[in-house]
Protein backbone atom coordinates (compact mmCIF):
# COMPACT_ATOMS: atom_id res chain seq x y z
CA UNK A 1 0.00 0.00 0.00
CA UNK A 2 2.41 2.74 -1.38
CA UNK A 3 2.16 5.10 -3.58
CA UNK A 4 5.35 3.90 -5.97
CA UNK A 5 2.84 1.06 -6.36
CA UNK A 6 -0.11 3.36 -7.76
CA UNK A 7 2.21 5.50 -9.34
CA UNK A 8 3.49 1.77 -10.97
CA UNK A 9 -0.03 0.46 -11.91
CA UNK A 10 -0.60 3.98 -13.72
CA UNK A 11 1.98 2.60 -16.43
CA UNK A 12 2.64 6.14 -17.43
CA UNK A 13 4.19 6.39 -20.79
CA UNK A 14 7.83 8.35 -20.45
CA UNK A 15 6.69 11.01 -22.36
CA UNK A 16 4.52 12.14 -19.92
CA UNK A 17 6.53 11.93 -16.52
CA UNK A 18 7.31 15.59 -15.24
CA UNK A 19 8.97 14.69 -12.12
CA UNK A 20 9.41 18.22 -10.70
CA UNK A 21 8.87 19.33 -6.84
CA UNK A 22 6.13 21.73 -6.61
CA UNK A 23 7.13 24.69 -4.04
CA UNK A 24 4.43 24.99 -1.37
CA UNK A 25 4.72 28.70 -2.36
CA UNK A 26 2.98 27.96 -5.64
CA UNK A 27 -0.08 26.61 -3.34
CA UNK A 28 0.06 29.30 -0.80
CA UNK A 29 -0.40 31.76 -3.97
CA UNK A 30 -2.98 29.83 -5.74
CA UNK A 31 -4.92 27.80 -3.36
CA UNK A 32 -5.16 29.48 0.22
CA UNK A 33 -8.17 31.70 0.68
CA UNK A 34 -7.46 32.51 4.41
CA UNK A 35 -4.67 32.72 6.87
CA UNK A 36 -5.96 29.29 8.83
CA UNK A 37 -5.48 27.63 5.18
CA UNK A 38 -2.09 29.27 4.42
CA UNK A 39 -0.93 28.01 8.15
CA UNK A 40 -2.37 24.48 6.92
CA UNK A 41 -0.65 24.08 4.02
CA UNK A 42 2.63 25.08 5.88
CA UNK A 43 2.31 22.74 8.66
CA UNK A 44 0.80 19.98 7.07
CA UNK A 45 2.08 19.27 3.61
CA UNK A 46 5.98 17.86 3.45
CA UNK A 47 6.51 17.85 -0.33
CA UNK A 48 4.40 18.47 -3.68
CA UNK A 49 5.58 16.39 -6.17
CA UNK A 50 4.75 16.89 -10.08
CA UNK A 51 4.57 13.01 -11.35
CA UNK A 52 3.37 13.66 -15.03
CA UNK A 53 0.98 15.34 -17.02
CA UNK A 54 -1.52 13.85 -19.56
CA UNK A 55 -2.40 15.72 -22.76
CA UNK A 56 -2.36 14.99 -26.27
CA UNK A 57 0.96 15.70 -27.35
CA UNK A 58 2.10 13.17 -23.99
CA UNK A 59 -0.19 10.57 -24.32
CA UNK A 60 -2.07 10.37 -27.66
CA UNK A 61 -5.45 11.42 -25.91
CA UNK A 62 -7.03 14.64 -27.56
CA UNK A 63 -8.65 17.57 -25.20
CA UNK A 64 -11.96 18.19 -24.50
CA UNK A 65 -14.02 21.31 -24.87
CA UNK A 66 -17.94 21.87 -24.07
CA UNK A 67 -20.13 24.88 -22.49
CA UNK A 68 -19.37 23.61 -18.96
CA UNK A 69 -15.53 22.66 -19.02
CA UNK A 70 -12.38 22.69 -21.35
CA UNK A 71 -9.89 19.85 -20.47
CA UNK A 72 -6.71 20.71 -21.83
CA UNK A 73 -4.69 18.27 -19.38
CA UNK A 74 -4.33 16.01 -16.50
CA UNK A 75 -2.06 16.63 -13.94
CA UNK A 76 -0.79 13.70 -11.53
CA UNK A 77 0.73 15.10 -8.51
CA UNK A 78 2.21 12.91 -5.07
CA UNK A 79 1.68 15.07 -2.35
CA UNK A 80 3.50 13.78 1.46
CA UNK A 81 1.64 14.73 4.44
CA UNK A 82 2.63 15.55 7.74
CA UNK A 83 1.26 14.17 11.18
CA UNK A 84 -1.85 15.90 12.08
CA UNK A 85 -2.05 17.15 9.02
CA UNK A 86 -5.92 17.72 8.33
CA UNK A 87 -6.15 15.79 5.27
CA UNK A 88 -9.69 16.46 3.77
CA UNK A 89 -8.98 20.15 3.94
CA UNK A 90 -5.97 19.82 1.94
CA UNK A 91 -7.33 17.83 -0.92
CA UNK A 92 -9.61 20.49 -1.26
CA UNK A 93 -7.29 23.19 -1.71
CA UNK A 94 -5.19 21.26 -3.55
CA UNK A 95 -7.81 20.49 -6.18
CA UNK A 96 -8.99 24.32 -5.90
CA UNK A 97 -5.06 25.27 -6.77
CA UNK A 98 -5.17 23.77 -9.96
CA UNK A 99 -6.94 25.20 -12.89
CA UNK A 100 -7.30 21.65 -14.54
CA UNK A 101 -8.17 17.86 -13.08
CA UNK A 102 -6.08 16.63 -10.97
CA UNK A 103 -5.24 12.90 -9.78
CA UNK A 104 -3.98 13.29 -6.44
CA UNK A 105 -2.14 10.83 -4.88
CA UNK A 106 -1.83 11.33 -0.80
CA UNK A 107 0.41 9.88 1.39
CA UNK A 108 0.25 10.26 4.99
CA UNK A 109 1.88 8.68 7.83
CA UNK A 110 -0.18 5.38 8.22
CA UNK A 111 -2.34 5.61 4.77
CA UNK A 112 -2.33 6.13 0.92
CA UNK A 113 -5.58 8.03 -0.68
CA UNK A 114 -6.66 9.08 -4.10
CA UNK A 115 -8.33 11.61 -4.64
CA UNK A 116 -10.35 13.09 -8.25
CA UNK A 117 -12.58 15.46 -9.16
CA UNK A 118 -13.85 17.18 -11.89
CA UNK A 119 -13.34 20.94 -12.66
CA UNK A 120 -15.72 23.41 -14.55
CA UNK A 121 -16.17 26.95 -15.61
CA UNK A 122 -17.50 29.51 -12.69
CA UNK A 123 -21.41 30.28 -13.61
CA UNK A 124 -20.22 34.30 -12.45
CA UNK A 125 -17.07 35.22 -13.11
CA UNK A 126 -15.42 34.41 -16.81
CA UNK A 127 -12.48 32.41 -17.04
CA UNK A 128 -11.74 31.00 -13.59
CA UNK A 129 -12.44 27.46 -12.71
CA UNK A 130 -13.83 25.73 -9.69
CA UNK A 131 -14.51 22.00 -8.69
CA UNK A 132 -17.85 20.24 -9.97
CA UNK A 133 -18.79 19.07 -6.72
CA UNK A 134 -16.94 17.31 -3.80
CA UNK A 135 -13.36 15.30 -5.36
CA UNK A 136 -14.19 11.26 -4.75
CA UNK A 137 -11.38 10.52 -2.27
CA UNK A 138 -10.53 6.87 -1.15
CA UNK A 139 -8.25 5.49 1.06
CA UNK A 140 -6.18 2.06 -0.56
CA UNK A 141 -6.81 -0.31 1.50
CA UNK A 142 -4.50 -3.16 2.24
CA UNK A 143 -1.33 -4.67 0.04
CA UNK A 144 -2.40 -7.97 0.21
CA UNK A 145 -6.23 -8.06 -0.56
CA UNK A 146 -8.29 -9.13 -3.82
CA UNK A 147 -9.85 -5.93 -4.06
CA UNK A 148 -6.12 -3.82 -4.21
CA UNK A 149 -4.87 -5.80 -6.91
CA UNK A 150 -7.98 -5.82 -8.76
CA UNK A 151 -7.90 -1.71 -8.31
CA UNK A 152 -4.18 -1.51 -9.24
CA UNK A 153 -4.97 -3.77 -12.59
CA UNK A 154 -8.20 -1.73 -13.57
CA UNK A 155 -5.85 1.65 -12.81
CA UNK A 156 -3.91 1.26 -15.93
CA UNK A 157 -3.67 3.89 -18.27
CA UNK A 158 -3.99 1.50 -21.47
CA UNK A 159 -7.52 -0.03 -19.72
CA UNK A 160 -9.22 3.19 -19.40
CA UNK A 161 -11.61 5.75 -22.16
CA UNK A 162 -8.95 7.63 -24.41
CA UNK A 163 -11.82 9.44 -26.70
CA UNK A 164 -10.69 12.48 -24.74
CA UNK A 165 -9.11 13.90 -21.52
CA UNK A 166 -12.43 14.06 -19.94
CA UNK A 167 -13.64 10.27 -20.70
CA UNK A 168 -10.02 9.32 -19.47
CA UNK A 169 -10.32 11.34 -16.12
CA UNK A 170 -14.35 9.90 -16.01
CA UNK A 171 -12.45 6.57 -16.46
CA UNK A 172 -9.96 7.32 -13.55
CA UNK A 173 -13.00 8.68 -11.43
CA UNK A 174 -15.10 5.46 -11.69
CA UNK A 175 -12.12 3.06 -11.22
CA UNK A 176 -11.79 5.52 -7.37
CA UNK A 177 -15.49 5.11 -7.24
CA UNK A 178 -15.46 1.56 -7.50
CA UNK A 179 -13.05 1.08 -4.75
CA UNK A 180 -14.94 3.05 -2.64
CA UNK A 181 -17.67 0.95 -3.43
CA UNK A 182 -15.69 -2.23 -2.65
CA UNK A 183 -15.62 -1.23 1.23
CA UNK A 184 -19.31 -1.79 1.10
CA UNK A 185 -19.62 -4.57 -1.29
CA UNK A 186 -16.44 -6.55 -0.54
CA UNK A 187 -15.79 -7.10 -4.12
CA UNK A 188 -14.48 -4.74 -6.39
CA UNK A 189 -16.57 -4.04 -10.00
CA UNK A 190 -16.25 -1.79 -12.69
CA UNK A 191 -19.68 -1.05 -14.37
CA UNK A 192 -20.00 -1.02 -18.23
CA UNK A 193 -22.23 2.17 -18.90
CA UNK A 194 -21.81 5.66 -17.70
CA UNK A 195 -25.05 5.58 -16.25
CA UNK A 196 -24.53 2.86 -14.10
CA UNK A 197 -21.24 4.32 -13.09
CA UNK A 198 -22.93 7.54 -12.16
CA UNK A 199 -26.22 5.90 -10.01
CA UNK A 200 -23.32 4.01 -8.25
CA UNK A 201 -21.94 7.48 -7.76
CA UNK A 202 -24.97 8.83 -6.18
CA UNK A 203 -25.90 5.64 -4.18
CA UNK A 204 -22.35 5.67 -2.50
CA UNK A 205 -22.90 9.54 -1.70
CA UNK A 206 -26.53 8.18 0.02
CA UNK A 207 -24.80 5.22 1.70
CA UNK A 208 -22.35 7.23 3.14
CA UNK A 209 -24.77 9.55 4.27
CA UNK A 210 -27.36 7.50 5.90
CA UNK A 211 -24.38 5.32 7.39
CA UNK A 212 -23.52 8.71 9.19
CA UNK A 213 -27.08 9.00 10.25
CA UNK A 214 -27.34 5.75 11.93
CA UNK A 215 -24.35 6.23 13.48
CA UNK A 216 -25.29 9.21 14.92
CA UNK A 217 -28.98 7.65 16.06
CA UNK A 218 -26.98 4.95 17.57
CA UNK A 219 -24.75 7.11 19.64
CA UNK A 220 -27.79 9.27 20.54
CA UNK A 221 -30.00 5.76 21.76
CA UNK A 222 -27.24 4.87 23.83
CA UNK A 223 -26.93 8.26 25.86
CA UNK A 224 -30.96 8.39 26.00
CA UNK A 225 -32.37 8.20 29.63
CA UNK A 226 -36.32 7.78 28.46
CA UNK A 227 -36.83 4.28 27.16
CA UNK A 228 -39.53 5.69 24.67
CA UNK A 229 -36.94 7.81 23.16
CA UNK A 230 -34.92 4.85 22.74
CA UNK A 231 -37.76 2.92 21.62
CA UNK A 232 -38.00 5.87 18.90
CA UNK A 233 -34.71 6.14 17.96
CA UNK A 234 -34.50 2.11 17.61
CA UNK A 235 -37.35 2.24 15.02
CA UNK A 236 -35.75 5.21 13.05
CA UNK A 237 -32.56 3.39 12.95
CA UNK A 238 -34.71 0.29 11.75
CA UNK A 239 -36.08 2.38 9.01
CA UNK A 240 -32.98 3.86 7.54
CA UNK A 241 -31.16 0.36 7.99
CA UNK A 242 -33.81 -0.60 5.31
CA UNK A 243 -33.25 2.32 3.48
CA UNK A 244 -29.53 1.81 3.25
CA UNK A 245 -29.88 -1.82 2.41
CA UNK A 246 -32.41 -0.58 -0.84
CA UNK A 247 -29.72 1.73 -1.82
CA UNK A 248 -26.47 -0.31 -1.97
CA UNK A 249 -28.06 -2.75 -4.26
CA UNK A 250 -26.94 -0.06 -6.66
CA UNK A 251 -23.57 -0.36 -6.12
Amino acid sequence: MTAEAVIAALSLPASTRVDQRVPKKLLLENGAPTAADKRLINEGIETIQWLAVLKQATCGVPAFRDDMREYLEIAILHVTLREQAKEARLIELLHRAVPYPVLLLVESEHAVSVSLGHKRQALKEAGKVVLDGEPATVVLPSADSAIYAAFLQALDLSRQPRASLYALYQGLLDTAVALQASALTGTFTLLDSTERALQRRQALHTSIALQGRIASLRSAAAKASQMARQVEMNLQIRKLEAELKQVMGAL
